[in-house]
């Protein structure tokens, strides 16, 4: 057993991890306690990564291509891949110039990977489109911060959030997305109980529920929010006239701007009492230091810049940057959506924070890669959307799709799954070969995954890490380094075969030691970081020139910025609504988010049982009081659609949403529902300075969705992924159907159509086995189109399909969860009446699987949170269910009073 110190995969925390391992296969996974980013901590994802490397079922383990257009794909070797690749992308080129191939990449790729795909869209093929999903999370604050700041990054640090006093959590369910920083949050004001949080989200969420003021505002109204605080703290003397005066430009024209948004306006347009506007203001302004905390909310939006603009106005007004503390803080969506920009991996950026169309900045770059300064182009690429629109339209011809799943994540869908089937050549390299994107390669690349490979990260506090291979990758699955290598290599000698490679060394420590050449001088200089140097003292912060001791922790503290004149720039925010307007035709605000356990499209956490079992199944939440006037029940199947596209889902009833917004989770794809996801529904309108979507807010319309006839079915697995991609395809064979697990190894299937399905049902107990054998019991009514089918091992069910009736099979469910022996004779299992049964509680804990039950019958008894700790030990590992024990115990005390 060995054990390898890395770098946690999912959100942009960054936190260090122990792998264990055994040589061939991940075993385990713990907090590294030396780690700066998270001394030791893993939320439940993190310490799920294990669970998630265990199965090779949907991995991408060989070379695919397909040879014709309607042809499938069919195996190769890599020679075969590299080669085909490289000719078919030469051939584009050749035909159609630079800029009709394409590649979108990923804010989990590591930097060296990124780089390479830079210098070889941008230094080889001469195109600057290359773009990331980090456009869908980042691009926004990204726009926010080079506008005001002079240059991307945030100026603070984790530190900050020990030493604020005032908190400003704005467009970020931190609780969910972050959860190690809000243990550090936690602790902070634990330890400091007069700091105030002040919690800006529509929804009331886990997160907003433990602030000391929620400011549960209009979607889409934080600008006005932010304006009308500003005004408030010039008109109370709040703001700091020293700081503007030496550090700032542009104020005066900001200040008659504000005019406009006193606080009782800019209430009455966020939907808020002038009490709590003008309370917040007081905080922020009077506090001797204010943190802001910002994500999805602020940035996936069509004012996405504004917001972010809005927001840093305060902070540069009230003098709260540059020092211990305060700052506003964007909190990176990805493990290293960071890294990406650094070393210039978006359409309209240079490495190390260049600029297109500087000529100087070009010559940099090209004498660094050396090659001509013209094959540098200087047209800005496109952005994730114009690119997907350019592929539909037929203007870039070919597209490289690196560790990313846009027939899931992008806006309207539909459109995006065109754009893909209009493609000339599609490439997708990737780890899994299951995504939606997947279906649509016609060269499928086989990449290594977490644990599997080498490189650097870089965190949401410009903290530098290292990750480190523990396993080797499974089958011909290779690093996505390598890969973009070996196309550039052929693809030079197709090009330009005489002149030197720019792929002499692939190895990620040459790589991160040219990337780290090209920044010095610059503002996120790390020339003075190596391979070598990380793994000798351990992720550093940047900027680390050559010569530092050390990087530094917080910026622009003599109050310095790297603009023209050394000032930060003011600039006017004027409030505008959201780009999807809702009328009587479409009356809801459709809001998207996160669940706590699960990440992006499910392609990894997905594959974990146990991370279904706080959220097991997809829902649209919708304030009991509109559910009412819309004769809807909580569990009906419910129609959402926009003015692009629709979906179904199963109806929940929420309390904290407010009347006319609705909810659903964006983590659910194609491979777990019968539709591409809450995504189908979504706006492609874009943000003009940062080309960021608007996915937080679209206007929809909610309806009973009429599918009379029922089917869940269940099936215990050891392999879950495998089973779940034999079902897969039947999918698509029912108005609603969905697919999620159970732990410890059940998987479950509900299903809905307007009329019985015999042959779809047929195949779906083939696929289950459970269409013959000695421990089958089956009941059936054709005419009334019900079937029961119930596989039984050691007196106890291990598989059952229900359709037609109204038993949902509840309680055989809940006995193969419990892996108990059913209690009674068999027949009684087929006993109409079953679906009152209640099913398994809902996990609040899923470190120790302690449900929401025990913990309120502990509660009712008189537990506080350290009686809960020590009576059910929720609470004491990871702490990810922490907010939500508060939350339960506060909803206990409100209930006695």
């Amino acid at each position: 057993m060995t054990t390898t110190p890395s770098t946690c995969c999912y959100c942009g925390v960054g936190c260090g991890v122990l792998i264990h391992s055994d040589g061939a296969r991940v075993t385990g996974v713990e907090g590294d306690p030396a780690h700066p980013a998270n001394h030791g901590r893993l939320c439940t994802k993190g310490l799920a990564l294990a669970d998630s490397c265990a199965s090779l079922s949907g991995r991408a383990l060989h070379p695919e291509l397909r040879l014709t257009r309607d042809a499938a794909r069919r195996r190769v070797d890599w020679d075969s891949a590299l080669d085909t690749v490289a000719e078919r992308l030469a051939g584009v080129i050749r035909r159609h110039g630079p800029d009709a191939v394409a590649v979108y990449a990923s804010g989990q790729l590591l930097t060296e990977d990124y780089y390479l795909f830079n210098k070889l869209a941008k230094g080889l093929i001469g195109t600057n489109n290359i773009d990331t999903n980090s456009r869908l999370c980042m691009s926004s604050a990204v726009s926010g911060y080079k506008l005001a700041l002079g240059a991307d990054g945030p100026p603070t640090c984790y530190q900050d959030l020990d030493l604020a006093d005032c908190v400003l959590l704005s467009g970020s369910n931190t609780a969910y997305a972050h959860p190690v920083l809000f243990r550090r949050l936690e602790a902070a004001k634990a330890a400091r109980p007069d700091t105030k949080w002040i919690v800006v989200d529509p929804r009331r969420t886990d997160t907003a529920a433990l602030a000391d003021l929620h400011l549960q505002i209009q979607p889409g109204s934080d600008v006005a929010l932010f304006n009308g605080m500003l005004h408030h703290l010039i008109w109370e003397g709040l703001i700091d006239e020293r700081y503007i005066a030496a550090h700032t430009e542009g104020f005066d024209a900001l200040k008659r701007l504000l005019r406009d948004y006193s606080p009782r306006q800019a209430a009455g347009l966020c939907g808020i009492a002038e009490a709590e506007l003008t309370t917040a203001a007081e905080w922020f302004g009077r506090s001797p230091a204010s943190l802001s905390l910002y994500c999805m909310g602020l940035n996936q939006s069509r004012h996405g810049t504004a917001k972010n603009l809005a927001l840093i106005n305060l902070h540069l007004a009230a003098g709260q940057i540059g020092r211990p503390g305060a700052g506003p803080f964007s909190l990176t969506g990805q493990p290293n959506a960071m890294g990406g920009r650094e070393v210039g991996g978006m359409a309209t950026m240079l490495a190390a924070h260049r600029d297109i169309a500087n000529p100087r900045h070009r010559a940099e770059v090209a004498a660094h890669w050396g090659v001509p300064p013209e094959r540098l182009s200087d047209r800005p690429g496109l952005p994730a959307i114009a690119l997907f629109d350019a592929l539909k339209a037929g203007q870039v011809k070919a597209v490289w799709i690196v560790c990313t799943n846009p027939a899931h994540s992008l806006p309207d869908l539909e459109q995006a799954r065109q754009a893909l089937a209009q493609a000339e050549f599609v490439i997708v390299q990737d780890a899994y070969a299951d995504t939606d994107t997947a279906a649509c390669a016609d060269a499928l690349l086989p990449a290594a995954s977490w644990g599997e490979k080498e490189g650097a990260v870089t965190n949401s506090e410009r903290r530098v890490s290292r990750v480190r291979a523990a396993v080797p990758p499974p089958g011909e699955a290779r690093a996505d380094g390598w890969i973009a290598a070996e196309v550039g290599r052929r693809l030079e000698r197709l090009l330009y075969p005489d002149a030197p490679s720019l792929f002499q060394n692939s190895e990620p420590a040459a790589v991160f030691a040219e990337h780290a050449a090209l920044t010095a001088g610059r503002d996120l200089d790390i020339s003075g970081l190596s391979h070598a140097r990380l793994e000798r003292d351990g992720p550093q912060q940047w900027p680390y020139p050559a010569g530092a001791a050390a990087g530094q922790a917080r910026r622009y503290e003599d109050g310095r910025f790297p603009t023209a004149n050394g000032r930060a720039q003011f600039h006017v925010t004027p409030y505008r609504p959201p780009a999807d307007a809702v009328n009587a035709r479409y009356p809801f605000r459709l809001l998207t988010g996160r669940l706590r356990d699960q990440w992006h499209g499910m392609s990894r956490s997905g594959r974990v049982a146990r991370l279904f079992s706080h959220a097991p199944e997809p829902t649209l939440d919708m304030h009991p009081a509109d559910a009412v006037r819309r004769g809807l029940k909580a569990g009906e199947l419910v129609s959402v659609e926009s003015r692009r596209g629709s979906l179904v889902l199963p109806l929940a009833l929420s309390e904290d949403l407010p009347g006319g917004c609705v909810f659903a989770a964006m983590h659910w794809s194609g491979q777990h529902l019968n539709s591409g996801g809450v995504n189908q529904a979504c706006s492609p309108a874009v943000d003009a300075q940062s080309f960021q979507p608007e996915l937080k807010h679209a206007a929809v319309r909610v309806e009973r969705a009429e599918l009379p006839w029922r089917v869940r079915a269940a099936s215990r697995h050891p392999d879950l992924p495998a089973l779940r991609a034999r079902l897969q395809p039947l999918l698509a064979g029912c108005g609603y159907a969905a697919l999620s697990l159970r732990p410890p190894d059940i998987l479950v299937l509900n299903a809905a159509h307007a009329q019985a399905r015999p042959d779809w049902l047929s195949e779906l107990t083939r696929l289950l086995d459970l269409d013959g054998g000695p421990q089958l019991q089956t009941f059936s009514d054709a005419r009334r189109g019900l079937e029961q089918r119930i596989a039984w091992r050691d007196d106890a069910p291990w598989a059952f399909v229900f359709a037609g009736g109204q038993d949902d099979g509840a309680r055989l469910l809940a006995a193969m969860q419990s892996g108990q022996p059913w209690p009674g004779n068999r027949l009684s299992a087929l006993v109409p009446g079953a679906a009152s049964a209640p099913a398994a509680a809902r996990i609040v804990c899923n470190c120790l699987h302690v449900d929401a039950e025990r913990i309120q019958t502990a509660i009712a008894a008189g537990a506080d949170l350290a009686g809960l700790k020590a009576r059910l030990g929720c609470g004491g590992v990871c702490g990810s269910c922490l907010p939500e024990l508060k939350r339960m115990l506060t909803r206990q005390t409100e209930r006695e009073y």
